[in-house]
């Protein structure tokens, strides 16, 4: 599949921002008799065995480069905080509210890359992000005074998958997005395991799954391997540059769900900071378009290439 079908790609994209936010429903839905650290390693048990045929199919072999394996496991474990972080924030918080704060990951990316990369960003990139951070407390403020620190968890998790991230992007090039899942599926399940034994805390807890408890953890798992295979091909079919500002339909999507399953509804302030995170987050995205063109007019025509698609679509 080839940057060619635009249409397409976008089709995709709405369907990975219809079905993305179902992980953290059915994890909502689990957390109220399941420990967040099952749940976690539920996802990755139950995408792993989803995403294990579709890559034999695929033709792809089962056992990772030895070389690879240590960036695997730094992305798998990244990964894995990223889901422990946001499992327990919509355990009590809306899944807008916890996702709305999630959002501040792109402004931690520019940042570090900036100041730790030293990477070229523009003054209003910059100034972007800062005010993308002061939209997210917003957010965080009304949820503070009603649910304490918890409501600083989905900021766990935008650090942990901002990192994870910038491990993707040095894997991307190396390997393929199907593989890459498969082999960070296991690993997770391989971190989340002795956790799970060792550490003496409610959210580490042992609890055997009862009744509907089965449905919503197969629901955490499934929706993950569905919703990034949807984002996967979605970004084989058109360039990020097109769909990237798709992306915020997600909050829509969780705002629906979590009203229609749980009446919950983002107050004026929180609907406030959320229009701050996604205004900032879309100028951020049209800078980025114009940084791109620029360097691509500035480069010698042999060096000039097409836009590099996304490297997060292996999930």
């Amino acid at each position: 599949m080839t940057l060619d079908r635009p249409l397409f790609g976008i089709a995709l994209m709405i369907g990975f921002c219809i079905t993305a936010p179902l992980i953290d429903v059915f994890s909502k839905l689990a957390s109220a008799t399941v420990p967040v650290a099952l749940i976690t390693a539920a996802r990755f048990a139950v995408q792993g065995a989803v995403m294990l045929p579709i890559a034999l199919l695929l033709g792809h072999g089962l056992r990772p480069p030895r070389a690879m394996i240590p960036a695997l496991a730094l992305r798998a474990f990244c990964v894995t905080a990223s889901t422990f972080s946001f499992v327990s924030a919509v355990q009590v918080m809306p899944i807008a509210d916890a996702l709305a704060i999630a959002f501040v990951e792109p402004f931690i990316i520019l940042l570090w890359g900036r100041f730790v990369m030293g990477e070229p960003v523009g003054t209003r990139r910059l100034v972007a992000s800062l005010v993308g951070f002061a939209g997210v407390l917003l957010v965080i403020q009304p949820s503070f005074e009603r649910f304490g620190p918890v409501a600083l968890w989905p900021f766990g998790t935008a650090i942990s998958f901002a990192f994870y991230m910038l491990v993707t992007r040095g894997l991307s090039a190396r390997m393929h997005p199907v593989p890459m899942q498969v082999h960070t599926s296991w690993l997770a399940v391989l971190i989340c395991l002795p956790v799970i034994s060792l550490v003496d805390a409610p959210a580490f807890d042992w609890a055997t799954p009862r009744g509907s408890a089965w449905i919503w953890l197969v629901g955490v798992g499934v929706a993950s391997a569905i919703s990034h295979m949807l984002v996967t091909f979605a970004l084989r079919a058109a360039p990020s540059t097109l769909l990237a500002p798709l992306h915020y339909l997600e909050l829509v999507s969780a705002v629906t769900l979590g009203y229609l399953i749980w009446d919950d509804f983002p107050n004026p302030v929180a609907w406030a900071g959320i229009g701050i995170v996604i205004g900032s987050g879309l100028y951020i995205i049209y800078r980025e378009r114009i940084a791109a063109r620029r360097h691509a007019s500035a480069a010698p025509p042999a060096q000039q290439r097409p836009p590099e698609r996304a490297p997060h679509a292996a999930g």
